[in-house]
């Protein structure tokens, strides 16, 4: 038995919520949550956080549930220059909804792409979204 996977339409106000995101002149990290909202049969901008760190960021989602997370992350190099990287992280924790897991991860490349973000990445869990796991990433590019 195949199952098609619904694919997500964006609401309006995403990609201008991503364009303001991509631009923002903090020197934080921040984030901005996307969900897909049922009774809109959209995908929508859920929160935007201008200064957060990873830790906090997962203390405010809820650990059932998948979720797209553009996150800026404010990195300091050893020679004092800085940067902000883009992730796109797909947040998908056991015990979720199958339906919800299948319609988030069958659309997780086109969201990636529609938003023009290259660094993709899927966690199975809240845990595993720290500082340390982000630097790990940026390690390994």
């Amino acid at each position: 038995m195949s199952h098609e996977v619904k694919v997500f339409e964006f609401d309006p106000e995403v990609k201008t919520a991503v364009t303001k995101f991509r631009t923002r002149e903090e020197k934080t990290s921040g984030a901005l949550i996307i969900r897909f909202d049922p009774s809109k049969q959209l995908l929508v901008v859920e929160k935007l956080h201008d200064d957060i760190s990873a830790e906090d960021l997962k203390k405010e989602l809820p650990q059932h549930l998948p979720v797209y997370i553009l996150y800026s992350y404010f990195y300091k190099h050893d020679d004092g220059r800085t940067s902000h990287p883009l992730f796109f992280i797909f947040i998908s924790p056991t015990g979720s909804k199958p339906e919800l897991q299948l319609m988030y991860s069958g659309n997780k490349r086109r969201v990636a792409e529609e938003l023009r973000v290259k660094m993709v990445f899927e966690l199975r869990s809240y845990e595993g979204f720290t500082e340390e796991w982000l630097l790990s990433k940026l390690h390994d590019l």
